[in-house]
């Protein structure tokens, strides 16, 4: 049986906004019966142009009614710009953790909710999917590049475990394994490129830039795996003073990621001068 937080129990049992909004002004199709999960979000604007009204459907297992009601109480009264940046980690955050391997129920609702934007703004939805990968599950290569550079995953269970592709039948196995060859390539030749830049004397602001697209790009995902996170509070020279979230924040190993991954990352990409403290509430 997969451990479930309280939270996740909260919003299985309890829904929140279940159902459909009348009249919508923005609608999200995903998945499928035959796949096992579907989801419908419609939400409806107020005058200012913020979510006032969410509802959903959703034909799933309990991670995925809890991550669909919890996306309608996330997004809300906040503007689509604001909506339309909440990821899938962040559903799963706020549901307290999902356990891996139904991250992808986390997934689907975020891409609903890009749906259901797309849909407002009049975007023309994909309708011919010729890149698909898994046939089994309809899961083409350009959501599992998506997916896979979003939460830094690594092997193709993972990816199954956030997209379903290569849950069935097994023989996309080699071709999800291509993607993250090539999602390791392109990472490898950014490393590459920020070290060549991290050589050169750096301005503060570019200093500043670079360590946050170090932390976006090589320790969130890992972190975020976890049920943690990390923010950037301040820099002042090579000193870097970061806070961290969720369950980083209460970890007893918390001194050792922050010297022996964070800082070790930001010396790797950044400078080999820099020195990490962590700077609690």
């Amino acid at each position: 049986m997969w451990e479930y937080t309280e939270k996740v129990f909260d919003h299985f049992k309890n829904p929140r906004n279940v159902g459909e909004v009348e009249n919508p002004d923005g609608i999200g199709d995903v998945g499928s019966l035959a796949c096992g999960d579907a989801l419908r979000l419609t939400f409806k604007l107020d005058e200012e142009g913020r979510i006032k009204e969410a509802k959903f459907k959703t034909f799933g297992c309990a991670s995925a009614i809890a991550s669909s009601s919890a996306l309608t109480e996330m997004i809300k009264g906040k503007t689509l710009e604001e909506a339309e940046k909440i990821t899938n980690q962040d559903i799963a955050d706020y549901l307290g953790g999902l356990p891996e391997e139904k991250m992808h129920c986390s997934v689907m609702g975020k891409e609903a909710l890009d749906a259901a934007i797309a849909y407002y703004r009049g975007e023309t939805q994909q309708e011919d999917r010729e890149d698909i990968v898994c046939k089994c599950f309809g899961v083409t290569g350009e959501e599992i590049r998506e997916v896979a550079r979003l939460n830094g995953l690594k092997t193709v269970e993972q990816v199954t475990h956030y997209t379903k592709a290569g849950g069935g039948c097994t023989t996309c196995h080699p071709e999800i394994q291509e993607i993250l060859r090539e999602i390791a390539e392109e990472a490898e030749r950014e490393r590459k490129a920020l070290a060549a830049q991290s050589g050169r004397k750096l301005t503060n602001l570019q200093k500043i830039k670079l360590i946050e697209e170090t932390m976006d790009r090589e320790i969130r995902p890992s972190l975020k795996q976890d049920g943690g996170d990390i923010d950037l509070v301040d820099v002042e020279g090579n000193k870097v003073y970061v806070g961290f979230r969720g369950t980083c924040s209460s970890c007893p190993s918390s001194e050792f990621t922050l010297k022996g991954y964070v800082q070790e990352k930001l010396r790797e990409f950044v400078s080999p001068d820099i020195e990490v403290e962590e700077m609690t509430p």
